[in-house]
């Protein structure tokens, strides 16, 4: 799988680099979201109280607005023309791993309440789906000459 996403790399053309951008993202989520799971089953066993529906709302607004947060600062990175087109979109999609990760982080601290994490867990597939779109636009962005 890693010479796959190095081979992706050394083709250059703008699939490839979409193709391997994914690759990293995905692989980025997963380091990020992986200690959630055993976590929030660990944290279960503490039996905690269930949040009132205000502060389940509180925390998906809050899920939202650093999934978005996320999403900004990794675009910042495409128009960095310091970077060599490939690190910036590299750069990008490892940061906007982060997007879905801080909601499904958030989600597994609630595995006690059903609703709260199908919430939380919605906003980080939307996160996902949102910054998984947007790579091949940053790809294109970071082509030379486009700036």
């Amino acid at each position: 799988m890693l010479e796959a996403f190095v081979r992706e790399l050394r083709a250059g053309t703008p699939a490839e680099l979409t193709r391997a951008a994914r690759r990293a993202q995905v692989f980025a989520f997963l380091v990020l979201a992986a200690p959630g799971l055993p976590l929030g089953a660990l944290y279960l066993l503490t039996r905690p109280a269930p949040l009132p529906p205000s502060w389940v709302a509180a925390l998906v607004l809050l899920g939202a607005l650093l999934a978005w947060v996320a999403l900004r600062l990794a675009h910042q990175v495409v128009s960095d023309a310091v970077q060599p087109p490939a690190r910036r979109v590299l750069t990008a999609a490892i940061q906007a791993a982060t997007a879905p990760a801080v909601p499904f982080l958030l989600g597994c601290v609630c595995l006690h309440q059903p609703a709260a994490l199908a919430a939380l867990w919605l906003v980080a597939a939307l996160a996902y789906a949102a910054a998984r779109a947007r790579i091949p636009g940053w790809v294109k962005a970071a082509q030379p000459g486009r700036g």
